[in-house]
C-alpha cells in the first residue's frame, strides 16, 4: 500500500488530512497516513500557548499566538469551502473574530471529519532523506525520548515558515537596560503597564500588538518602518492607533 507522511497539523496539514477523508466518503483508497505533530495539540500557529522560548521538552516554542488575539482579516476570506462558519456556529457571527473564535472553527471542521486518528503527537521529524525511491523520515517521540525511522513513498510538508522570529541586530542593542522582546514571545500587554515602550515593526502584528500595549503604557513610540506598505495601509495604523491612543501620546514615523 501506498504510504504518505505529512509533517505539521496546523490548518495546511489538517486540509490535506480532510482532502483524503472526503476522497475515502467517495469510496475511493487512499494510501496509508501518518501526520508528525512535535506539538501537543493541532491547530499549527493557532495553538496558543504561554509558553516562549522553550516547551517542557525543550524545543523552541513555534507557535506566536498572544492571548487576545483578534483576526485582522474578515473571516469571509479565511473561510474553508466545504465547512462554513454559519455551519459550525449556527447560527452569524462578527467577521472579525477573536483567536479562541477561529481556533474552535478550525477545529470543528477536522473533527466533523474524524482525522485525529491520523495525528502522532509530541513527534518531532528530526531528518527526511530521498533514497531514490522511497522518503526516509527519522521522527523523535519527545515523551519518550526515543528516536524511530519509517518509509513513505510520499512526504508532505505542511510545518509553516512564520516559527523562527527574525531579530535584526542594531547598534546600541547591548547596552540597552531594558527588556528586548521579539512579537513571537508576544502573550499578553500587562507585563508592561506603566512603563515606556516602543515598538518596532512593519506589517499587520506590529499593529496589533500597539493597540493591547497602549491600554496599559505610560508612553508609547510607535516606528511603523514604511517598507512595502501602501499609503492606505499606513493611513489604517494611523486611524487605528488614534482610535485607542486617548491621552497616550503616539508617534508615527
Amino acid at each position: 500500500m501506498t504510504k504518505v507522511a505529512i509533517i505539521g497539523s496546523g490548518p495546511c496539514g489538517l486540509s490535506i488530512l480532510r482532502a483524503f477523508q472526503q476522497a475515502e466518503e467517495k469510496g475511493q483508497k487512499i494510501p496509508e497516513i501518518v501526520c508528525y505533530e512535535k506539538q501537543e495539540d493541532w491547530g499549527g500557529l493557532w495553538n496558543y500557548s504561554w509558553r516562549t522560548g522553550s516547551d517542557q521538552y525543550g524545543d523552541p516554542v513555534p507557535n506566536s499566538m498572544y492571548r487576545y488575539l483578534w483576526s485582522n482579516g474578515p473571516k469571509e476570506c479565511l473561510e474553508f469551502a466545504d465547512y462554513s462558519f454559519d455551519e459550525h456556529f449556527n447560527q452569524p457571527i462578527p467577521s472579525f473574530p477573536p483567536r479562541e473564535v477561529l481556533y474552535d472553527y478550525i477545529l470543528g471542521r477536522a473533527k466533523k471529519a474524524n482525522i485525529k486518528k491520523y495525528i502522532q503527537f509530541n513527534t518531532t521529524v528530526t531528518e527526511a532523506k530521498f533514497n531514490g525511491n522511497q522518503f526516509e523520515v527519522a521522527v523523535l517521540n519527545k515523551k519518550d525520548n526515543t528516536i524511530s525511522s519509517s518509509n513513505y513513498d510520499y512526504l508532505i510538508v505542511a510545518s509553516g515558515h512564520f516559527s523562527v522570529p527574525y531579530i535584526p541586530e542594531y547598534t546600541g542593542m547591548k547596552s540597552f537596560p531594558g527588556r528586548i522582546l521579539h512579537g513571537h514571545d508576544f502573550r499578553d500587554a500587562e507585563e508592561f503597564r506603566n512603563k515606556d515602550v516602543i515598538v518596532l515593526g512593519s506589517s499587520y502584528s506590529v499593529v496589533e500588538m500597539i493597540l493591547h500595549v497602549l491600554m496599559n503604557v505610560v508612553y508609547l513610540m510607535a516606528i511603523i518602518v514604511a517598507v512595502q506598505m501602501s499609503v492606505v495601509y499606513q493611513m489604517e495604523i494611523i486611524v487605528r492607533v488614534q482610535i485607542v491612543q486617548g491621552h497616550q501620546m503616539v508617534q508615527h514615523m
